[in-house]
């Protein structure tokens, strides 16, 4: 009579694993140099600070299918190619606003046809925003489009069926920045400018924590660069655009 053994299950990171995810974020970001292009106008804003947009926290939007989108969030789906290396492509959604009463250095040019009350030549002269005549935002979306390549090493198991594991996540991503910009200048107000604006490169280590190898909660740290290369402001006008590079 021939014996057979169980076959002993496979860990969650093992080749063939498939695993998805959904989530939500804070973001940060670095100062950077912002420069408007336009009918009239080419000006740079050193030093420019901006926020994320983070929702409040209320059920009826983060636990209902039709709000989800609104908050910041991460989703991604992936595939284990071979034991511990997995390839996935995802969606990181955040929210860039320029902060209001941002203390800058401008340089570049603004014609008379913009309006007096920009009119000039500036040469790094130090000025304060304000929102209620000129505002910058991607709060519909600074969408960073992205591929991952991550490395997955368990840590520690606990359990026969090993019930519950803590597994670390090491990755490398790169894709492309989908700008849903909104812009004011000038009396102009244009709202939800939509443009593939860019590209990131960026570098993820999180923590895995595993139930039943087939749950997992995983909070994960995020840092790169995003470089913008064209985010359009106006809808209608292609030559009308922002550009910057900011951690």
């Amino acid at each position: 009579q021939k014996k057979y053994k169980r076959k002993k299950s496979k860990v969650s990171y093992a080749q063939g694993t498939l695993f998805g995810y959904w989530g939500y974020n804070r973001s940060g970001y670095t100062k950077s140099n912002l420069r408007f292009v336009g009918p009239g106008y080419d000006f740079t804003m050193q030093g420019a600070v901006a926020n994320d947009n983070p929702e409040k926290f209320n059920a009826a939007i983060y636990f209902n299918p039709k709000q989800i989108t609104i908050p910041q969030f991460n989703a991604r789906i992936g595939y284990y190619f071979k034991d511990h290396w997995a390839i996935s492509l995802g969606y990181d959604h955040m929210k860039y606003i320029l902060a209001d009463n941002n203390q800058v250095s401008l340089s570049g040019t603004i014609d008379a046809s913009v309006g007096a009350q920009w009119e000039g030549t500036y040469n790094a002269e130090p000025i304060t925003t304000n929102r209620k005549l000129f505002h910058y935002e991607n709060s519909d979306g600074l969408n960073y489009l992205r591929l991952e390549l991550t490395r997955t090493d368990m840590l520690l198991n606990v359990g026969g069926n090993e019930w519950f594991a803590v597994s670390s996540n090491l990755g490398v991503g790169t894709g492309g920045l989908l700008s849903f910009n909104d812009f004011r200048f000038a009396g102009d107000n244009n709202v939800r400018t939509i443009s593939l604006s860019g590209y990131g490169l960026s570098a993820h280590v999180g923590v895995r924590l595993e139930f039943f190898r087939h749950f997992f909660i995983q909070p994960t740290f995020s840092g790169g660069l995003n470089h913008q290369v064209k985010v359009r402001t106006q809808p209608n006008d292609p030559s009308s655009y922002a550009r910057q590079a900011y951690g």
